[in-house]
């Protein structure tokens, strides 16, 4: 089971992650949260690692249609999105609405998760439209 949509960009890392903040802000997505790995596992392991971020990516109303059909899906919001180094590139990955559907087994969901996955695809492929 595939669970992710993924682009990579052969760009600097700090101009990609604000990319993809802006194109995430494109298709009516805000981030929630952030969490820096790479800061976070040297801070607490003193582990040294590539940079890696995780966004907690949030479009209210779908989130809230999402709500309305199951509360319990706020186990899975917000949309994770990583935006991770990868040698001379830079890898970001969405986490695929669709496991909403799968995890949930709630077909009214399909959606919202269709609908969340047309803006996050739009969003990556924005990404990958700006390219070197």
């Amino acid at each position: 089971m595939t669970y992710d949509r993924t682009v990579t960009v052969k760009a600097p890392f700090d101009q990609v992650q604000q990319d993809v903040r802006r194109a995430l802000a494109d298709q009516g997505f805000g981030v929630l949260t952030e969490i820096d790995v790479q800061a976070t596992l040297k801070a607490k392991l003193d582990h040294d690692m590539e940079p890696y971020l995780i966004l907690g990516a949030c479009n209210p109303p779908l989130a809230h249609q999402a709500l309305e059909i199951d509360r319990s899906i706020g186990l899975l919001l917000p949309c994770n999105v990583v935006v991770r180094a990868d040698g001379d590139r830079v890898v970001v990955q969405a986490v695929d609405p669709g496991t909403m559907v799968t995890l949930t087994g709630l077909d009214a969901m399909a959606p919202v998760a269709e609908e969340a996955t047309r803006r996050l695809d739009a969003a990556l492929t924005s990404l990958a439209g700006s390219e070197d």
